[in-house]
């Protein structure tokens, strides 16, 4: 019994572990555009609302998730992450190859669909090997890859667009898609010949059409949807926003960036220490009232350049706390289609982001930012009231 457990522990270890660096890797991609949106928009000689118009395209890709991501429910997880991450590889190596804006669209487009494939294979992965007493451990460990992406990649970025101009990220990133790709394989057991619920009992569309009329899964895509519009809201200007208001280089918008990767490193270590103990849902209905307020505290910061990181740090710790906490719970909601319902949220999330992708530049330009921020908090106590109403009733089984 004994050394069965630490087998099991080495190959939880070792997926928790293949699964950060791909993650980290996946999410730096998906993010580093947005503080060097103006950066980018320069180098291909097009307007900054172009660029924005491309952020949106790529979030745009979780829609799709909520069509291929049951096929990982059916066929096995492991084969969603292998092919999200040669779609990945094949978007940054065109755009750093052809330095085009038809390029950087068809990127960004090739990246969010790695996303939309790679995130609910692996937490519906984790749902099936970890129990839910440690969930919040594991689903919490692994969503650090959001910090390190903020923390380390795009800073690193931003000294490699310095010294080698804006297309350099776009080949390392595509490199270190590679290494991933082996990692995942290496590491990530192979599951397509195990039997699941699903398989059993009925398709991707019917699967869907049941979840559709279920209170809790209707819940999550309020909740995924009012969070991820209410983030990108913010998130698609504050690059351009820190630039005009502090002039800040493109060297100091990615050092910037870090105040966030902190944030999240410090969100996702909550929940990872904390949020087993606390009640996961208990900790994402205080992460998801903080955060709303938090949005308010920016307008206030006025020409502080440190008022104004505080601000963004408190926003994006208590998100990140609040979402990866979510993700815990939503892997437990109904255990017998966790890719599916982890897709519903990827998907509804993504199509709040495009919202707020669209929304967030023109909101800046004509109202300022004190209305991006009230227009984020709002949103977000929304998601607090998607919260309770979907999981009235709910426990664990």
């Amino acid at each position: 019994m004994g050394e069965a457990q630490q087998q099991g522990d080495k190959g939880i270890l070792g997926m928790v572990a293949a699964t950060l660096v791909s993650r980290s890797v996946i999410n730096t991609c998906n993010r580093f555009i947005y503080p060097f949106a103006p950066v980018i928009s320069r180098g291909l000689s097009v307007p900054l609302t172009a660029v924005t118009s491309v952020i949106a395209i790529n979030q745009a890709t979780s829609l799709l998730g909520l069509f291929t991501s049951p096929l990982g429910d059916r066929t096995g997880y492991r084969r969603m992450m292998v092919t999200g991450l040669l779609a990945l590889i094949a978007g940054m190596m065109l755009a750093g190859a052809l330095p085009f804006y038809y390029s950087l669209m068809v990127a960004m487009f090739l990246s969010g669909l790695c996303k939309s494939l790679f995130d609910p294979a692996i937490q519906a992965y984790v749902g099936k090997r970890v129990s839910y007493r440690r969930r919040g451990l594991v689903v919490g460990i692994l969503e650090i890859s959001w910090s390190v992406a903020t923390l380390v990649g795009i800073p690193c970025l931003g000294l490699l667009i310095d010294r080698f101009g804006w297309r350099s990220p776009f080949f390392a990133l595509g490199g270190l898609a590679a290494i991933s790709l082996a990692l995942v394989v290496h590491y990530i057991k192979d599951d397509s010949q195990e039997e699941t619920v699903v398989r059993k009992k009925r398709g991707t569309i019917r699967s869907l059409t049941a979840l559709l009329n279920n209170r809790k899964a209707l819940g999550v895509v309020g909740v995924g949807f009012l969070m991820g519009a209410a983030n990108d809201n913010l998130f698609v200007i504050y690059g351009a926003w820190l630039e005009r208001s502090f002039d800040m280089s493109v060297v100091a918008l990615g050092l910037g960036t870090g105040v966030i990767g902190v944030a999240e490193l410090c969100g996702s270590s909550f929940t990872a220490a904390f949020s087993d103990r606390l009640g996961i849902r208990r900790s994402v209905a205080w992460g998801i009232s903080l955060c709303a307020l938090s949005y308010l505290l920016i307008p206030r910061a006025g020409h502080s350049l440190s008022l104004s990181l505080a601000g963004l740090f408190a926003v994006f710790l208590f998100y990140e706390q609040s979402i990866v906490a979510f993700i815990s719970l939503c892997t437990e909601l109904l255990p017998g289609a966790r890719a599916t319902m982890m897709s519903l949220l990827i998907a509804s999330a993504g199509l709040g982001r495009v919202a707020g992708a669209l929304s967030g530049g023109m909101v800046w330009q004509a109202l300022g930012m004190e209305t991006v921020c009230v227009i984020s908090s709002l949103l977000t106590f929304g998601a607090l009231g998607f919260l309770l109403w979907g999981t009235k009733g709910w426990t664990p089984e």
